[in-house]
């Protein structure tokens, strides 16, 4: 009987639809009136204007359609709950259409159905957890069931553990009172053994089905045997039906077309590790890619599961588990089980064990149970055939969290189009997450899974190969993106051998800015040469930790520049002091080792840390010295000058000289440039602001007429030109100076060297009282340099904008 209800609440909602389209305003408010008087609440009249509204906008916009067929929905729900509810309804609903639209027939004629009190099927697993967030999900599949007269079908596709089963029980719950004529449940992993390779393809379709039509005829009778008969039979004696069928861990379309039902109104829930796009394309499903909990939401589910009381006394704690968990809900549920049953377990102590990720996987696992996160990961690694799978392994290895398919390729020792198509498959089985630019990323979990795989199944050797291939073209790249800023910069590693035939991307049309390229990748680059200190490959380190230096002298990321030149500086020294490196190379390690050193002193000076700046460049020099590289020793000069400017002013106009010296004797056109500009500002310093401007003028002007002017060094001298002017009382200049050599810096992406500008902007104003109007703009642009790098002094500054309040 409850199909025939449904039926008439159609029918109503379709002719409230065709009142409200045609301005029958009259006559469907007497519709409203009957909803009004059996079923109290809000007033149908107010949700009759709400619908009027809405078709009367969606006709303006050209969707009328849709929004019909969205109200018609809506009213046809609240039509069913009253004849339900009401076994007098229907016959008073009847007249009422018949006496509104007359001349179309409401009949309602009964057929035979299961006796009354015989409950309709309802086999979806009862929810034993928590369900927390999903509220645009859930959303999501509201719509898709709303739209009358089709069956819907959805897939939920998402990585292993991330809640699949638990969101479809969780929306086939609240919404079973769509499906008067049953609620079905299909697990196809019990069907088939998991172990296998290549299992999927030996799931029993046919005694998936065969359950649900004995279970949908309430008979074991005149069940068919083959396949094609229990088609039929199914897509007949589900026409007239509305039904749920929840279908788990489906790994082939095949698996659900014939499963899918033919009642209007009927609804199929696919979860899958795969985003099965077959049916997305041939089918129409609806692909909900369900995520990680964010960490509100993952904070939640642990509460729920281990007591509210256990998270709030350590919120901070709670915290890094759910990062640790990646916001995982099978991970989270483990973690929350180890604290609920190990009463000496704290919050704290749990987080201070997984957060080595030599242990993290073995910590998410429940003693004296198979439970456990490798468990839950293991049936997709399983399914995937031996290309991808190997892919997935050497993945685990991979250092950097987000890559692109050359990082891929270089992994696997594969070209990039292999790399490509196997990446496809990862994303395909949800192992792997594919970003809006095009590359790739890992969850953590999943990583520490593949690396777990990689150990069991790869030869002992082939994780240094491996970071050896990935930093080698990280370098090459990185390479190519310092020369595509700076040609003509002093570099010590001879890269011609490596560079030569390499694709350049920095060079293409449409390639990628360099700076751009580097500051996305910065992260990356850095675990990578991490990975290669650690597995000994300083003859790629040292010369990559010196051209990622490209981007540090652009943005000053003061934390990333300074660990990354500690760990080149190592590299270099490990490499010169090698016995086996041949004495060439030796000697390239030594001056590579000098040049990364008094490099690293400028971090140190930024830091705040002067004594190991110092040591630094004391052992800078000394390594510079035994060398017979007049550039090397006349940069190194530079930046013990650039030192001693804030401990010793005299001695370091002395080593700019000698910079300077060293410079010409080279033959060294932009060197000699750069001595100058410093020796300039230490004689600025000095009180010498007449000498100082001269030399800093010629030092510009030598700097812009370079084979390849330099507009960033240009730009720096231009700021220390206005100091200068502003020292020798000549504000407006200053001013003028200072405002130009801003605006170049931002244009050359040198934002420490544009805050710089700026700070003396503001001394000016504040002192003289002049462009006040400008003051606040300046201050903002100076806290989001300083926020963005990491530079001491942002609090300092955020201070000075909120006095102007």
């Amino acid at each position: 009987m409850d199909a025939e209800l449904g039926t008439l609440a159609a029918q109503g909602a379709t002719a409230l639809i065709g009142l409200l389209v045609a301005d029958s305003w009259v006559k469907t408010k007497d519709l409203a009136r009957w909803v009004t008087r059996r079923r109290p609440g809000r007033g149908a009249g107010d949700e009759l204007d709400s619908s009027r509204e809405e078709l009367d906008a969606a006709r303006e916009r050209g969707e009328e359609e849709p929004a019909a067929n969205r109200v018609a929905a809506a009213w046809e729900r609240r039509l069913l709950d009253i004849l339900r509810s009401d076994p007098e309804a229907a016959e008073e609903l009847r007249r009422l259409l018949s006496e509104l639209m007359p001349g179309t027939s409401y009949d309602i004629t009964f057929d035979a159905r299961p006796a009354a009190g015989d409950a309709p099927p309802d086999h979806i697993p009862a929810l034993t957890g928590t369900f927390s967030n999903r509220v645009a999900e859930l959303d999501r599949m509201d719509a898709l069931c709303d739209e009358p007269g089709r069956v819907s079908l959805a897939v939920l596709a998402g990585l292993p553990g991330v809640g699949k089963t638990a969101f479809a029980c969780r929306w086939a719950d609240k919404e079973r009172d769509r499906f008067p004529d049953g609620l079905f449940y299909v697990d196809y992993a019990a069907l088939r053994d998991e172990s296998a390779v290549g299992a999927a393809m030996g799931a029993d379709v046919s005694q998936a089905l065969a359950a649900i039509l004995k279970a949908l005829l309430r008979s074991d009778e005149h069940v068919p045997a083959t396949l094609a008969e229990l088609t039929r039979q199914y897509v007949s004696h589900s026409r007239d039906r509305r039904i749920l069928v929840l279908i788990d861990n489906v790994t082939l379309p095949a698996q659900v077309r014939p499963l899918i039902p033919s009642g209007p109104g009927s609804t199929v829930v696919v979860t899958s590790h795969s985003r099965l796009t077959e049916l997305v394309a041939v089918d129409g499903a609806e692909l909900i890619a369900l995520k990680p909990l964010d960490k509100e939401s993952g904070l939640t589910l642990l509460a729920d599961q281990c007591g509210r009381e256990t998270v709030a006394a350590d919120p901070a704690a709670a915290g890094r588990l759910v990062d640790l968990c990646g916001g995982l809900p099978v991970a989270l549920r483990i973690v929350a089980t180890r604290l609920l049953t190990d009463d000496s377990l704290t919050p704290a102590d749990l987080a201070d064990e997984l957060a080595d990720e030599a242990d993290r996987l073995d910590g998410m696992s429940l003693p004296g149970s198979t439970y456990s996160v490798s468990a839950v990961l293991g049936p997709s690694y399983r399914l995937l055939p031996p290309g991808p799978a190997r892919m997935f392994r050497l993945l685990g290895w991979v250092p950097a969290g987000l890559f692109d398919t050359g990082v891929a390729a270089a992994a696997a020792g594969v070209d990039t189009r292999t790399a490509r198509r196997l990446l496809r498959e990862l994303a395909a089985a949800s192992l792997l997450e594919t970003e809006r630019d095009g590359r790739y990323r890992m969850h953590d979990l999943v990583r520490l899974y593949a690396r777990e795989r990689a150990v069991e199944e790869e030869s002992a050797s082939e994780e240094t190969a491996l970071v050896e291939r990935v930093a080698t073209h990280y370098l090459v790249l990185v390479a190519l993106a310092d020369r595509a800023l700076r040609r003509d910069r002093l570099r010590i590693a001879d890269l011609s051998a490596r560079l030569a035939g390499a694709s350049d991307p920095f060079s293409a049309a449409a390639g990628p800015a360099p700076l751009t390229w580097l500051d996305a990748e910065c992260a990356a680059i850095l675990a990578v040469l991490r990975a290669a200190v650690r597995h000994g490959l300083h003859a790629v380190a040292w010369p990559l930790a010196e051209a990622f230096t490209a981007l540090f002298l652009h943005h000053r990321y003061l934390g990333a520049w300074k660990e990354s030149l500690e760990l080149g500086a190592e590299a270099a020294g490990a490499l010169a002091a090698a016995p086996d490196t041949p004495g060439e190379r030796a000697a390239e390690a030594v001056a590579g080792e000098a040049r990364l050193r008094s490099l690293l002193s400028r971090p140190l000076t930024d830091l705040g840390e002067y004594d190991r700046a110092r040591t630094e460049l004391e052992r800078s020099v000394a390594l510079a010295e035994s060398t017979d590289r007049l550039l090397l020793r006349a940069s190194v000069q530079e930046f013990l000058g650039r030192y001693l400017d804030r401990f010793d002013p005299p001695r370091a106009v002395e080593t700019y000289r000698y910079s300077l010296d060293l410079n010409r004797r080279a033959g060294d056109r932009r060197g000699e440039a750069l001595a100058a500009f410093f020796l300039g500002c230490a004689l600025d310093a000095r009180g010498d602001h007449a000498t100082a401007l001269a030399t800093l003028t010629e030092a510009r002007l030598d700097l812009l007429g370079l084979p390849e002017p330099d507009h960033r060094m240009a730009a720096r001298v231009h700021l220390a030109i206005g100091l200068a002017q502003d020292h020798l009382g000549h504000t407006e200049e200053a001013v003028d100076a200072l405002r130009t050599a801003a605006g170049t810096l931002r244009e050359q992406n040198a934002t420490h060297y544009e805050a710089e500008a700026l700070l003396a902007l503001l001394d000016i104003a504040e002192r003289t009282g002049r462009h006040q109007e400008s003051v606040r703009t300046w201050l903002t642009r100076v806290i989001e340099i300083y926020e963005a790098s990491g530079t001491p002094g942002a609090e300092e500054v955020r201070r000075r904008l909120r006095d102007l309040s």
